[in-house]
């Protein structure tokens, strides 16, 4: 079988992933959303290489007629823990906030992740992250300005944008005007990045 491209290769990534999630293979424009891709031209590009190399079979005229052609491909995934509402007090990981596993493949994001967090609450919407969204996280204390994070305060785990103010002052902002940001005095409370976003995964 042909070798494919990393694009490639995230494009069928993408199409499994989908398909294991919903039941049923992406639209152009469901890949486009997934991946940003500008256009769905540039699907369409990726989607005839896979099909010409053999990856895939492509239906016409049927929006959805995207079949993986080779079943082999689809075993190249990891199981990754869907992490649930934290428990007051628990590690992030704890077994009791482990809602369940799902497979994604690891070239699925840019960066490498160790588990997905569910988004509880609208404080970061207009980051485009909705209630029930699955962020992937990288497990890094490692951030910087701008970062969405996952943060601890006490026993409370929040997502938000990352920005130190200064060597004492860090403030935590949601991407909502209807809420205010939280500032830290890390003289006087502790704060625990747990970890950073790096992609989402969406039901709908």
């Amino acid at each position: 079988m042909k070798k494919i491209t990393s694009q490639q290769q995230r494009v069928l990534d993408c199409i499994q992933v989908y398909i294991k999630k919903t039941g049923f293979p992406p639209t152009r424009a469901d890949i486009c959303r997934e991946l940003g891709f500008k256009s769905p031209n540039s699907a369409e590009t990726h989607l005839r290489a896979l099909e010409k190399k053999d990856f895939i079979t492509i239906e016409s005229g049927a929006s959805r007629g995207i079949s993986i052609k080779n079943k082999a491909v689809t075993n190249n995934g990891n199981e990754y823990p869907v992490i649930g509402l934290v428990a007051a007090g628990s590690p992030t990981l704890a077994e009791e906030n482990i809602e369940r596993t799902i497979n994604c493949p690891k070239s699925f994001f840019d960066s490498n992740f160790d588990y997905f967090l569910k988004v509880k609450g609208l404080s970061m919407k207009d980051a485009g992250i909705m209630e029930d969204d699955l962020i992937a996280v990288k497990k890094t204390s490692e951030v910087k300005n701008g970062d969405i994070v996952i943060a601890r305060l006490e026993d409370e785990v929040t997502v938000k944008f990352f920005n130190r103010k200064s060597s004492k002052i860090v403030e935590l902002e949601p991407a909502n005007e209807d809420f205010q940001n939280i500032v830290i005095n890390l003289e006087q409370d502790e704060l625990h990045i747990e970890g950073k976003s790096v992609g989402l995964l969406r039901k709908n």
